[in-house]
């Protein structure tokens, strides 16, 4: 059993940032507008409520809208602006001149000392470069990340890059994504670099607390995760997918291989909350539709996926907080993309990439459902990724005090 990292929770202390002490309150707007991006900052915005001197004003773009809400509601989240900038088939052109203009009106408005950004959406983006336009400066939660290929993923590999020349404080979540920071010499232009570990970890430990007293929803994900409590023994195996690199022949490769693993396990449960995009749900029902062990649900609230996670036997995903996510809970990962921007998992044993190759896929789902020594030495939880501390070291970067950069620790 894992013994580390131990129960934490985040600092309250703000070690010396303090209106008390003649300094002036420090107003940090948090800018999101998708689903990751609102669970990885909901602990630097509860460390930041409990700091002394730090004003935390939540802006939403709107960029996702049902998958959105229920994470805000999870973590009592109340955006002071929401922009809803989202619209039906929407273009990324159309998306970013929105947000753009719309970020850098309000920016000039409320005048925030800084700006707090998370990953590599079109927000991030969008927020950096409205951000810079008032000569505002820019705090980069999980900065570093890198593939180094342009196109994958798309368009988030160079959303991340873009947003890095824009930053003051890269806060990055390992050592590799700090290394890549350095070669690009961020440093050059006044960046400073923080290894804080990844927020995302903060999220789960808090989310599995907060899923204790959440209700299961009512429909077809209410039905499977009754099913699955009723029947404890049996191997969910829980899917993901939804990139734009994927559309068209990469995912029915990987729907073609959902299937045969489904026929041949009918004894595991395979559980595909599908994602609502069109180009998503129209192929995996077609190829999984019907099938007597597979559920095709709507997409899963935070609570109840993190739920699924813990109750799964192995994770097929594209996910990239899911590759975060699923090591520290012991659950083997195959990910369907050929390359990844968080290595460290794959390094560490816990995630294998297996592209959108129906027989790589295939292959790998069927070892870890019949090879059980194989299945025993991934599935142990690792944390390369972070302790449950990182928010507070987030707000130390950003109030100058201070870090105690993030270390990696053992697997349990």
């Amino acid at each position: 059993m894992a013994t580390w990292p131990p129960r934490c929770r985040a600092s309250a202390s703000a070690k010396g940032w303090d209106s008390g002490q003649g300094k002036p309150t420090m107003r940090l707007a948090f800018t999101f507008g998708t689903r990751p991006e609102a669970v990885k900052l909901a602990p630097v915005i509860r460390e930041a409520g409990r700091r002394s001197g730090v004003e935390p004003l939540l802006v939403c773009t709107g960029q996702h809208r049902e998958l959105l809400r229920p994470v805000l509601e999870l973590f009592s989240l109340q955006p002071a602006h929401d922009l809803a900038l989202m619209t039906e088939g929407q273009s990324l052109g159309g998306l970013t001149g929105r947000a753009v203009e719309a970020l850098s009106d309000l920016f000039g408005r409320v005048r925030p000392d800084a700006v707090v950004v998370q990953g590599d959406t079109t927000t991030v983006l969008c927020a950096a470069l409205a951000a810079f336009y008032h000569r505002i400066p820019v705090a980069h939660v999980e900065a570093g990340l890198r593939t180094d290929s342009r196109y994958s993923p798309f368009p988030e590999e160079m959303n991340r890059r873009l947003a890095a020349q824009l930053a003051t404080w890269h806060l990055a979540p390992t050592m590799k994504a700090k290394e890549a920071l350095l070669a690009e010499s961020v440093q050059r232009l006044g960046g400073r670099i923080h290894v804080t570990g990844n927020t995302g970890i903060d999220a789960l430990f808090l989310g599995l607390e907060l899923a204790r007293e959440h209700q299961p929803p009512a429909g077809a994900l209410g039905e499977t995760m009754a099913l699955l409590e009723r029947d404890p023994d049996r191997r969910l195996v829980l899917v993901t997918g939804h990139r734009r690199e994927s559309f068209g022949e990469p995912l029915a490769q990987v729907c073609r291989a959902l299937r045969r693993i489904a026929e041949a396990h009918p004894e595991a449960l395979l559980v595909y909350p599908v994602h609502l995009n069109p180009n998503v749900e129209g192929p995996v029902r077609e190829a999984l539709g019907g099938l007597e062990n597979a559920r095709l649900t709507p997409p899963a609230g935070y609570a109840d996926f993190i739920r699924l996670m813990k109750r799964s036997h192995l994770i097929i995903t594209d996910s990239g907080g899911v590759q975060e996510e699923a090591p520290a809970l012991g659950k083997p990962v195959l990910v369907t993309r050929e390359t990844t921007e968080r290595p460290e998992a794959v390094e560490a044993g816990g995630v294998v990439l297996v592209g959108q190759d129906e027989e790589r896929l295939y292959e790998g789902a069927h070892r870890l459902l019949t090879d059980e020594p194989f299945h025993r030495r991934m599935a142990v939880p690792r944390f390369p990724y972070g302790d449950g501390r990182a928010a507070g070291r987030c707000l130390d970067a950003m109030l100058g005090l201070p870090v105690e950069e993030f270390a990696p620790g053992p697997a349990g």
